[in-house]
């Protein structure tokens, strides 16, 4: 089981880059590319309010849950 996190997807489909983005929902670049890579263990709620704020999206676009072997997670 894994979360797959799609900020890069969404970035690219509002057309926004990482300093922007970082920048707008309050966190270091740094940090934004963790999340883009999915190397985060964790996310706070209120990050996550903000980038569905700012990307005015749902929680879903941009975390997915995905199984063990890397398949798509069954609708």
């Amino acid at each position: 089981m894994a979360i797959r996190v799609n900020l890069d997807v969404m970035l690219a489909r509002r057309g926004m880059g990482v300093n922007e983005f970082a920048e707008r929902i309050g966190i270091t670049p740094a940090n934004v590319s963790v999340l883009k890579n999915g190397r985060a263990k964790a996310i706070r709620f209120s990050t996550l309010n903000r980038i569905c704020e700012v990307l005015d999206c749902q929680p879903g676009d941009v975390l997915e849950w995905v199984d063990g072997d890397g398949g798509e997670a069954a609708a």
